[in-house]
């Protein structure tokens, strides 16, 4: 069973509880997060509990949310389309990237059969290694994010929970044929969501939307020389 809590008193608690149930119903079922496994899962998480301490009661809103280094969490629309766009299976095996404090691990750990959850900055790792105690299928692991994560490979499934220039060939190459990657995507300033399948041939992305997406470091597309 997964244990998913956060240190608050009775009515800390049941203020979460409503503004999480505010969040499945103004931001999720609203707009396009149309798997009920998803919601299901969403309504379940306290993200209070995979955030720094100062920033737990802006939890739900629908924006990005300051984290340390510069980074920002995604708001839950974003994780949550990009969550039901990869149609995610219970026998899948997926690599999270850009796991921040370990919310969208937790959210996957109810959809699939394992998750590798990777995050690079030490004070989110330290947050995330909190939140995901006793949930068993999370490995969370912690290295540079546009490496992914070799030892456990290949996944069913790639979701980066940010925006990034390009997916480097490192990356899609852990993923199986036919595997599906799930991405924010960043071009001249204007972020989208995009998926797309590995296949023996090649590897390319679909735009599904145009949201606000947290950009994630080390990612930038590499520049061809120009005379």
């Amino acid at each position: 069973m997964m244990a998913l809590s956060v240190d608050t008193a009775p009515v800390e608690t049941q203020r979460f509880e409503a503004m999480r149930h505010a969040m499945v119903v103004s931001q999720l079922r609203t707009n396009a997060v149309s798997d009920a496994r998803v919601v299901e899962a969403m309504a379940k998480v306290p993200r209070e509990a995979f955030l720094p301490p100062e920033h737990r009661g802006i939890a739900y809103r629908d924006t990005l949310l300051p984290l340390v280094g510069g980074r920002q969490h995604n708001s839950p629309l974003a994780t949550g389309r990009l969550i039901t766009e990869a149609q995610i299976q219970p026998d899948d095996h997926v690599l999270l990237v850009g796991a921040a404090g370990g919310y969208s691990a937790a959210v996957l750990a109810l959809l699939a059969k394992s998750v590798v959850a990777l995050e690079e900055e030490d004070a989110l790792v330290a947050i995330a290694r909190g939140g995901l105690a006793g949930i068993a299928n999370v490995e969370l692991v912690q290295g540079p994010l546009a490496q992914g994560w070799t030892k456990s490979a290949p996944y069913d499934v790639l979701l980066i929970d940010g925006a990034v220039e390009h997916v480097p060939e490192t990356l899609v190459e852990q993923v199986k044929p036919g595997g599906r990657v799930l991405t924010g995507v960043v071009d001249r300033g204007v972020t989208r969501l995009a998926s797309g399948r590995r296949t023996e041939g090649g590897f390319g992305l679909m735009d599904f939307t145009d949201i606000e997406c947290a950009q994630l470091p080390g990612f930038s597309r590499p520049r061809t020389f120009q005379f």
